[in-house]
């Protein structure tokens, strides 16, 4: 993957003077604050569907099992705004793979249809199917897998054999298990497995409904205590916290390398630029769901939250403070209200991606080739980033932070090579 670095002269502003109006270390604590807050809400949502999981295992049936999908897409919310705290923080970024990574090789997991192929020389274990093989072979080593734990997910099965497509934890592991394969491509309909893929004796479906459940289980009990852990780095005395705290003018490139990262190589170019370039819809961030447009607006969400040091609890309390658009206001104006307005320029556009979606018009669909109207709403998005991200580079510039790399993508610096 391609970066943008960005280096600055002397001459940006020192954070003396009017823009002490509110102080460096004032605007980390806010963020910091927020990202409590914001992995708060996760690990919140996350224990509730957990106990939707336990629902549905505990007694399967239809409404069980669509409770179940609900949990997890309103779990999705809160989480979705913490991804612009990945970037600029390591201590989030070396975690996020655990409970994020996409797009997966499915059959790792479960089983798949008969047109999604075998094992590949890039991913040899793309078909195991762990659900239907309680033993197995991986990297030499014989496993036993009778019981599904979440040790084995995670110490064994996940990025197995060092392919990050082997993704075996995470919201997207049990996006699948809840779904199950979205097989319309272009079409109507997200993913659409039977609630009796979870029943027990002759009403079982597809096999191992037993495994499956240990699977789904062990998976959304990991994603709690991923969530637990990462919630704690961010109290007071957190690990995170703390290091962000330390040196504020590296806490201040660290908040503006999210926005940035995020904005432009991340959602710009890898999840949305290029997916309609491959007019792929594996490419969607939720494809089995077909909850990508909730996704890229929340992500956008959640960098507007940074920049105006604001963030609305799944409670509908409001935590908020000294933010970055206080300390540019006092150094520019201008670029403040610029800065300000590309922010919600932004979400007008990831906006029109929701209400379409919402009102019919799926993000697979717009993804599809020659859909004029599908690619006008997503490039839309696309170029709201980048014009966004545009002024964050203007911002960087101006609070004279040196050496902030942004995350780039091929699909934005060199669509040549997406072809290669």
């Amino acid at each position: 993957m391609t970066r943008i670095f960005l280096t600055t002269s002397a001459i940006g502003l020192s954070l003396t003077g009017a823009a002490m109006a509110q102080s460096p270390s004032d605007v980390l604590g806010t963020y910091s604050d927020i990202a409590a807050a914001i992995y708060e809400d996760s690990l919140i949502s996350a224990r509730a569907l957990n106990d939707a999981v336990a629902a549905l295992i505990a007694e399967p049936s239809a409404e069980t099992l669509q409770a179940a999908r609900e949990a997890w897409l309103e779990a999705r919310v809160p989480y979705q705004q913490s991804e612009v705290y990945r970037f600029g923080n390591p201590i989030v970024d070396d975690w996020e793979g655990r409970v994020n990574a996409w797009p997966l090789d499915e059959g790792l997991i479960d089983y798949v249809a008969g047109t999604y192929g075998g094992p590949t020389d890039a991913n040899l274990f793309a078909a195991l199917n762990v659900v239907a093989n309680p033993t197995f072979t991986l990297s030499g080593q014989e496993i036993d897998a009778t019981v599904i734990t979440p040790a084995l997910l995670r110490d064994t099965l996940h990025e197995a054999d060092g392919v990050e497509a082997n993704v075996a934890t995470g919201y997207h592991a049990i996006e699948f298990l809840l779904w199950g394969q979205d097989l319309n491509g272009h079409g109507d309909g997200a993913g659409e497995r039977p609630w009796t893929d979870y029943a027990q004796g002759e009403d079982c479906t597809n096999g191992n409904c037993d495994r499956r459940a240990a699977y789904l289980a062990a998976a959304t009990e990991l994603l709690v205590s991923d969530l637990e852990w990462m919630a704690a780095q961010w109290e007071d005395g957190g690990a995170a916290r703390v290091a962000l705290l330390e040196d504020p003018q590296a806490g201040l490139a660290a908040m503006l390398s999210g926005m940035g990262s995020l904005s432009y190589g991340e959602q710009a170019g890898e999840r949305m630029r290029l997916g309609l370039m491959l007019n792929d819809p594996e490419e969607e961030h939720d494809c089995f769901s077909d909850n990508t447009h909730n996704s890229h607006y929340y992500d956008g969400l959640g960098i507007r939250n940074v920049y105006l040091g604001a963030y609305v609890r799944i409670d509908g309390s409001l935590v908020s403070g000294p933010s970055l658009s206080d300390l540019v206001q006092a150094a520019d104006a201008d670029l403040d209200t610029e800065m300000r307005t590309h922010l919600s320029e932004t979400m007008m556009a990831l906006g029109r991606i929701k209400t379409a979606a919402e009102a019919g018009f799926a993000y697979d669909e717009m993804l599809a080739r020659g859909n004029v109207a599908g690619e006008a709403l997503i490039m839309g998005g696309v170029n709201a980033l980048i014009e966004q991200t545009r002024s964050i580079e203007r911002v960087v510039a101006e609070l004279g932070l040196d050496g902030i790399a942004f995350e780039g993508s091929d699909s934005l610096d060199n669509p040549s090579a997406v072809f290669q």
